[in-house]
């Protein structure tokens, strides 16, 4: 579609004019937009300028302007570009910048290698005391973990407070040459 009949579409019917002005002048506005914002800028901020610019052209554009209406459209194109451009400038550039002391107050007293070596060997353990098998995986699990002594556990695993008594030091004994083999000592 041609300039003069975009502009006709204005001044007789100006919903069409301004369809076909989008239309007619999107692609040319979405590029002059990308080249300034491209290194800076999402596609979302690209897209969301371009709906702008259109904006601002539709509230400010008059039919009978005799100037380029395509050299109207890509100032204004250029302009709104620059502006988003320096805003997301200057979002880029705002930085937190910490003080030592402001380090001091979020530190932890925890020390990280320690907490990560427990629980790597946390993890190797249970993994050790699952190949146990059941029931001895049970009992070592109540016994060591919930603190349930022998008659507890009978009831739980339904053997005798004897037998369970002596599967539980039988699989600690297993369970410590496991541990052994992959060296963690307790």
């Amino acid at each position: 579609m041609t300039e003069s009949k975009v502009r006709a579409l204005l001044k007789t019917q100006p919903e069409q004019g301004e369809r076909a002005l989008f239309d007619e002048y999107y692609n040319y506005v979405y590029i002059i937009i990308y080249q300034k914002l491209r290194d800076i800028g999402s596609r979302e901020d690209i897209e969301e300028c371009v709906i702008d610019c259109f904006a601002e052209i539709l509230m400010h554009i008059n039919p009978d302007y005799d100037g380029s209406l395509k050299a109207y459209i890509g100032t204004v194109a250029k302009h709104k570009a620059i502006n988003v451009s320096k805003q997301l400038q200057a979002k880029a550039k705002k930085q937190i910048f910490l003080e030592e002391e402001d380090f001091n107050k979020i530190s932890s007293d925890e020390n990280i290698e320690v907490l990560t070596e427990q629980s790597e060997q946390t993890k190797i353990l249970m993994q050790c005391i699952s190949e146990l098998g059941e029931p001895d995986a049970s009992i070592i699990i109540q016994k060591f973990f919930y603190h349930h002594n022998a008659i507890e556990i009978s009831k739980i695993v339904k053997l005798n407070p004897v037998a369970v008594r002596m599967r539980c030091s039988r699989a600690l004994k297993r369970l410590k040459t496991m541990l052994l083999k992959k060296n963690i000592f307790l």
